[in-house]
């Protein structure tokens, strides 16, 4: 007699069901293979016919194994036919196919190794509810289809950009958590206290400005993949934690970084998906380089069916017809707008969501981008771009500001927004501006965005389909019922 309670310390399966597929492919119905298997998993489906007992095994090796349980081998045969759906299984016996076809392990020693106190979802009806998916991820990973694909595409996505980078010469690096003064984006930070120092920290927002220490303390290449935190709302491509590509090149610009991010994009389809081309809801997308190039006033003269003006003061003509523009278009604008700060105010608005096709949006206004370069020939606008596809922004990188002087001046227009209300604005990092008083070499920096690049791999609609564990409102009753 089996005890339930008497549940092992440890089990080895001996082989996967995946690997019994493969291995057994050409085994004919009714016939057995002479071979003995151990396999591992949960209880999907089970049924009793008499003196017959069926379970499926799923071993999340990608494939199902039926157990084939007959009363005179199987040994504890009621209490095997009393097993629940999502039950943890070990079973060992024959190799074989049954009359009507199905590949099976013929059960001749069985232990329980995990008891589901639950009642567990099949796989016909799967979970219905998304919230709960989300909440109860470890029974949509077994229950709904494509969740675990999900995870694998990500897994392998992430392994090919480490190994691209690795190839290209970057050391990967960590850099602190934990921040003394937000910076490196627009964005607005946790606040953490640390006891033992009595003073606060903030979570980081980027570590932009710790890996540009590394470029001036002469690692030329770097990167870091990890987790970002910044306390703002939640939408289908936002979430307050989520994992970010960030690396930094020196002697490099933002040309070479357009390079590298259709590379890296394309390695991690092709590695993820086996080809550099994806489904997006009803349409394909083509992630082979080389990406269209066009700057944000095309872009968005294009749209708009008007040439609009890149530069101009918020007096200006200039900045009246971008106005104008935008007004006639619903977009609101702030006085003390720039032409090209309206501009993007446009972009961002009404054209982003409407880029299909992976392209690089280049050359955004000075006033939007406090740690990029001026462009070297266009006044008024920063060497910046942000790689769109889908209507989703990727990435966003810079030929980065490397001049001290003109740092300090941007991080105090930063300082003056934030004064006047823009919780997101920057403070000024006195040691970061010491650090490119030493002298930071010509730079390129990107920000890649995975949760988005895998939605995009995925064919996701929302970020939470491709973060195992995403932020969710607590609910009343911690069980999760």
């Amino acid at each position: 007699m089996t005890d339930r309670r008497d549940i092992p310390y440890r089990f080895e399966p001996t082989v996967t069901a995946a690997k019994l597929h493969a291995d057994h492919n050409d085994l004919a119905a009714g016939e057995s293979s002479g071979v003995g298997a151990t396999v591992a998993g949960r209880l999907m489906l089970r049924r009793v016919q008499g003196k017959l007992c069926f379970g499926t095994l799923d071993d999340a090796s990608g494939s199902r194994i039926q157990l084939f349980a007959p009363a005179a081998v199987t040994p504890d045969y009621e209490e095997f036919c009393a097993l629940s759906v999502g039950d943890w299984v070990g079973a060992s016996g024959e190799v074989m196919r049954t009359r009507r076809g199905e590949l099976s392990v013929q059960v001749e020693d069985w232990r329980l190794l995990a008891e589901s106190r639950r009642p567990f979802p099949d796989k016909w009806h799967g979970i219905a509810d998304t919230d709960t998916r989300y909440r109860q991820r470890y029974v949509d990973l077994w229950v709904t289809p494509g969740t675990r694909r999900a995870f694998e595409i990500r897994s392998a996505a992430v392994a090919a950009i480490r190994a691209e980078l690795a190839a290209r010469g970057f050391t990967e690096v960590e850099t602190p958590m934990l921040h003394p003064i937000p910076g490196g984006a627009a964005a607005r930070p946790f606040v953490t206290h640390h006891n033992a120092l009595d003073c606060d920290f903030y979570l980081r927002v980027a570590p932009e400005l710790y890996l540009k220490r590394l470029i001036v303390g002469g690692l030329t290449r770097v990167f870091e993949l990890g987790r970002i935190f910044r306390n703002e709302g939640l939408s289908p491509r936002h979430s307050p934690e989520f994992t970010m590509l960030e690396l930094y090149e020196a002697y490099a610009d933002y040309s070479d970084m357009m390079v590298l991010t259709e590379d890296l994009s394309a390695a991690a389809a092709t590695a993820a998906t086996g080809s550099t081309e994806v489904q997006v809801g009803e349409r394909s997308l083509d992630l082979t380089p080389p990406w269209r190039r066009a700057t944000m006033v095309e872009l968005v003269s294009e749209f708009t069916g008007r040439e609009l003006p890149a530069v101009g003061g918020a007096d200006s003509a200039a900045a009246a017809a971008s106005r104008r523009e935008a007004e006639r278009m619903g977009v609101a604008t702030e006085a003390g707008w720039s032409a090209a700060r309206i501009l993007a105010e446009i972009y961002e608005r009404r054209v982003e969501s409407q880029l299909w096709d992976p392209t690089f949006v280049c050359d955004f206004p000075v006033e939007v981008s406090p740690l990029a370069r001026r462009h070297r020939s266009s006044d008024g606008l920063a060497e910046r771009f942000e790689a769109v596809a889908a209507g989703r922004e990727l990435a966003n990188a810079f030929t980065e500001l490397a001049d001290p002087d003109e740092q300090r001046d941007r991080f105090a227009a930063q300082e003056h927004r934030r004064r006047s209300g823009d919780s997101d604005a920057m403070t000024t990092d006195e040691d970061y501006l010491r650090a490119l008083s030493y002298g930071l070499p010509p730079t390129g920096g990107l920000g890649l965005g995975i949760d988005r690049l895998i939605m995009l791999l995925c064919g996701a609609e929302t970020i939470r389909d491709v973060v195992l564990f995403p932020t969710l409102r607590p609910t009343a009753d911690s069980g999760e019922s």
